[in-house]
C-alpha cells in the first residue's frame, strides 16, 4: 500500500516519526518520505541516522510548522498520505503556556486538516491520539481531544473528493521521553535504593514504538473516514514495573500528580454505544455518517453495552518476569 506513495510525517523528528520512517523503509518502498517539523537541528541529527536507509534519497527533510497554514499547503503538492504526530505533549508544559498549547494541539490540527482538504492528492490523514484526550484532566488532554473531534468531523468536509481522515490512539510509548520507566531507570543508574511510586493503585498499558507504527498502517489501510483504532495491548502495576526494574526496592507512595491519572483510559462507557473488536484491536466508529459512500461497515464484534476498555479492567497483565524480559527491548540510553 505504501509502495510508490509520498507520505508526510508532521513532527517527524520525534521518537514516533524516526520509528515510523525507518518501519516504512525497511519493509515499503515509498516514493517519498517527507520529514516535516520545526527545529532545523533535529533534522540534520535525523538525516545523519538515516544515511544507511536513505540510499535510494526518499527522505525530504522540510523546516515548517503546524500553526503555518501556508507553509503546510506547499509541503502537501503531491503528498498521498498524512501522519500528525506534531504536538505539545508535556502536561506541566502545557499547563503553564495554555495558549501555546492551543496554537499547536487545536490550531496546528485545523489547519493540516485545511491544508489536506485544500492541496487536491491528499488521500488518507492519520492524527496520533493519547488516552489523556479521554475523559481529559489536564489541558493537554482537552486540547488532544478537541483535536480528535476536528479530524472525526472534517469527514464532513471531504465532499465528493477521495480522502478521509482517522484517529489512532494509544498511551505513553515504553521507554518514551517523560515516561515513568527512563525516570527510574535515571535513578537506579544514580544508585537509588527506592523508587517513588505516586500511588500503589496506578496501571499503565505496555505498547511498543514498532506497535503504535503498525496501528497507523492498519488505519492507512482500512479507515473509511472517522473511526479511531486502539491496539489490544497488555497491561501491568507500577509496583511491579519497579520490581522488575530494581528487585527488592523499597517503594515510597508520594501521592499522585497534578494531572495524572490512576489508569490510561481508551475507550468509554459512552463509546461503547459504537465501539467493535477485532482480533487485535478496537475500532471506535463515528457517530454521524456524513455521506452512504463513507458509512462505516464494521465485521467486528460489537462490544457490550457498559464496555470500557482501560489498563485498569484489562483482561491481559504482564507479571514482573514478563516485564524484565520486556523491558530489554527498550533503548533507555538514548
Amino acid at each position: 500500500m505504501l509502495n510508490n506513495r509520498t507520505i508526510l510525517i508532521t513532527g517527524g523528528t520525534g521518537s514516533f516519526g524516526k520509528c515510523f520512517t525507518k518501519y516504512v523503509l525497511t519493509h515499503y518502498n515509498p516514493k517519498k518520505i517527507i520529514i516535516y517539523s520545526r527545529d532545523e537541528f533535529k533534522q540534520f541529527i535525523m538525516q545523519n541516522e538515516f544515511k544507511e536507509l536513505n540510499k535510494k534519497n526518499q527522505l525530504r527533510f522540510f523546516i515548517g510548522d503546524v500553526r503555518d497554514k501556508e507553509r503546510l499547503r506547499r509541503a502537501l503538492e503531491g503528498v498521498d498520505y498524512v501522519i500528525h504526530a506534531a504536538a505539545l505533549k508535556q502536561v506541566p508544559s502545557c499547563e503553564y503556556n495554555p495558549g501555546e498549547a492551543i496554537k499547536t494541539n487545536i490550531n496546528g490540527a485545523q489547519n493540516v486538516i485545511d491544508a489536506a482538504l485544500d492541496c487536491g492528492s491528499v488521500k488518507k490523514v492519520v492524527a496520533l491520539s493519547t488516552d489523556k484526550a479521554v475523559n481529559p484532566v489536564n489541558l493537554y488532554g482537552g486540547t488532544k481531544l478537541v483535536s480528535d473531534k476536528l479530524f472525526i468531523a472534517a469527514n464532513a468536509y471531504a465532499g465528493s473528493k477521495d480522502i478521509n481522515f482517522s484517529i489512532v490512539r494509544y498511551g505513553n510509548v515504553a521507554g518514551s521521553r517523560g515516561s515513568v520507566i527512563p525516570f527510574f531507570h535515571t535513578i537506579i543508574k544514580n544508585g537509588g535504593s527506592e523508587l517513588p511510586i505516586t500511588d500503589y493503585r496506578m496501571t499503565r498499558f505496555w505498547i511498543s514504538l514498532t506497535q503504535g507504527v503498525e496501528l497507523v498502517i492498519k488505519a492507512l489501510e482500512e479507515a473509511r473516514g472517522g473511526e479511531t483504532f486502539i491496539s489490544k495491548i497488555p497491561s501491568f502495576k507500577i509496583t511491579d514495573l519497579a520490581q522488575a526494574m530494581l528487585p527488592g526496592c523499597t517503594m515510597p507512595e508520594v501521592g499522585i500528580r497534578e494531572g495524572e491519572k490512576l489508569h490510561e483510559i481508551m475507550v468509554t462507557v459512552e463509546d461503547s454505544m459504537t465501539t467493535y473488536e477485532y482480533d487485535n484491536h478496537f475500532i471506535v466508529y463515528p457517530q454521524m455518517v456524513w455521506s452512504e459512500s463513507r458509512r462505516p461497515q464494521p465485521t467486528g464484534k460489537k462490544v457490550p453495552e457498559g464496555f470500557s476498555y482501560s489498563s485498569g479492567n484489562n483482561a491481559e497483565w504482564l507479571d514482573v518476569e514478563q516485564i524484565r524480559e520486556l523491558l530489554k527491548t527498550v533503548d533507555l540510553e538514548k
